[in-house]
């Protein structure tokens, strides 16, 4: 029976946005999640988190509007003598948003706003926001919400005091190096995951950093379940590298980690049933409405003699569903015009 990740995979494949899905397997666990967290935290508040009773949370705060934009994950962990949340979000568009200080706002609203009705009273927790971000060309937006004032709030005394305030936490995996992403204390997965998201705008860049990642396929692929997490990241990249040449990334493949070379094999394979699929589904699509609007034609000159260049237009150009009601109407209707009668 297929596993959820595949389940969840799999869809993501076929949409424009199959970031999220890399990025949910590889940090719902919440020791990944903590190992990409503490490394951005400031180091007295990562040493303030008890990281040994970090667990994730239920629920999803990003807004329909934004799903194809924002991927989120909760976890909680022991701050002090209470429990804080650390909200881990994926920022996956080309370009940085402008907007997400604001945005974010409106997530840790809806957190608080969940505690709140599951806790009636006694205090809120604090809420920790980090964006792990993968523009093309790094972060450039604001990072805080002060900075997207006209007025600077700590510019005018005692008004910092009156408006919202702070800031976010940005991991610009633009701006990560190899070595940096190595030195972020997380298994092979989901370091592989880091790289896949930053290069895989890029094939030339993706090819060019592959042999600094064959060890940790090799990793990967040796741990507990790693052949599996191994073809998620290889699936991934086959489908959001969109210019990416398989047999390329194979031959660097079998250099620096032999043992993966079937996966990627096994991925190119794929990947070439499902485009001859795609076309054959195409193709029977168009093939069929052509023949519905051969019909309809033939319909419509039996009952008024003739169709004119307008109409044949407009029925070529006619989607299945208003073929649909030009078909009921050839029933009903009197003239041609009110075939086609908006």
């Amino acid at each position: 029976m297929p596993s959820h990740e595949d389940a969840v995979l799999r869809s993501a494949a076929v949409t424009d946005q199959p970031h999220d899905a890399l990025f949910k397997l590889a940090f719902e666990t919440p020791a990944d999640a903590a190992g990409v967290l503490r490394g951005a935290l400031p180091p007295a508040v990562a040493a303030a988190i008890d990281w040994s009773t970090i667990r994730g949370e239920p629920g999803s705060f990003v807004g329909k509007e934004l799903e194809g934009r924002h991927t989120d994950l909760l976890f909680s962990a022991e701050l002090g003598d209470e429990r804080a949340f650390l909200y881990l979000l994926l920022e996956h568009q080309s370009t940085s948003d402008a907007d997400m200080p604001l945005r974010m706002l409106s997530y840790l609203v809806r957190i608080w706003e969940k505690f709140r009705k599951e806790h009636p009273r006694g205090p809120l927790p604090i809420v920790i926001p980090m964006v792990i971000a993968h523009a093309r060309s790094g972060w450039s937006a604001p990072r805080s919400l002060a900075e997207m004032f006209d007025t600077p709030p700590a510019g005018i005394d005692g008004l910092a005091e009156l408006v919202p305030s702070f800031s976010l936490l940005v991991e610009d995996l633009a701006e990560l190096s190899n070595a940096e992403i190595k030195a972020l204390a997380l298994r092979a997965f989901p370091t592989l995951a880091l790289w896949a998201l930053r290069d895989a705008r890029s094939a030339a860049r993706l090819v060019e950093n592959l042999r600094h990642w064959g060890q940790a396929f090799s990793d990967a692929w040796a741990a507990p379940n790693g052949i599996d997490a191994v073809n998620k990241v290889l699936r991934y990249l086959s489908v959001a590298c969109q210019d990416l040449d398989l047999e390329e990334f194979r031959g660097i493949i079998r250099e620096y980690a032999p043992e993966v070379e079937v996966a990627v094999m096994t991925i190119a394979e794929q990947m070439r049933n499902e485009g001859a699929a795609k076309g054959l589904a195409e193709g029977l699509a168009k093939g069929l409405l052509a023949g519905r609007v051969q019909v309809l034609a033939k319909l419509l000159t039996l009952k008024f003699g003739g169709l004119d260049a307008g109409h044949e237009a407009l029925i070529n150009a006619a989607t299945d569903e208003n073929l649909d009601r030009y078909v009921e109407r050839v029933l009903t209707a009197e003239t041609l015009a009110a075939v086609f009668a908006q």
